[in-house]
């Protein structure tokens, strides 16, 4: 069961390496590159919709919503460009993935914005709730 395991990370850092590959492949169209940028995002984010340390619950996001995202971006790519990436990903997969400073700002400010409005949605909720 641990080779398993094993096999389907592996299988999940090279699906997740060509995906980014074709985010920037110019061949792939612009929709499914945004489908791909995001779900490469969410799984190199340090934060998850539900947080990890939810039980049950915290790792349901990641096990649902993460191969959903792939097969989602998958079926957006055009199926030989993404053979291309596939085998462009296996054959040069470096020991860490991509990163960009530019990304971690984006990803960051995004959830900040949501984590902002989220406070400011429940202190108006709480103000109405103490006014007579």
């Amino acid at each position: 069961m641990r080779k398993s395991w094993k096999r389907g990370v592996i299988k999940l850092k090279h699906h997740t390496y060509a995906l980014y590959l074709a985010s920037r492949d110019q061949r792939v169209p612009w929709p499914a590159k945004i489908i791909a940028l995001l779900v490469v995002a969410y799984l190199l984010s340090p934060l998850d919709l539900i947080p990890d340390f939810i039980p049950v619950l915290g790792y349901l996001d990641d096990i649902v919503i993460v191969p959903l995202g792939i097969a989602l971006a998958i079926r957006c790519i055009p199926a030989d460009i993404w053979a291309d990436c596939r085998r462009r990903a296996a054959g040069s997969l470096p020991s860490d993935l991509p990163h960009s400073r530019t990304a971690v700002i984006v990803i960051v400010a995004i959830w900040a914005g949501v984590l902002a409005l989220t406070a400011a949605t429940i202190l108006r909720l709480l103000d109405d709730g103490a006014t007579p």
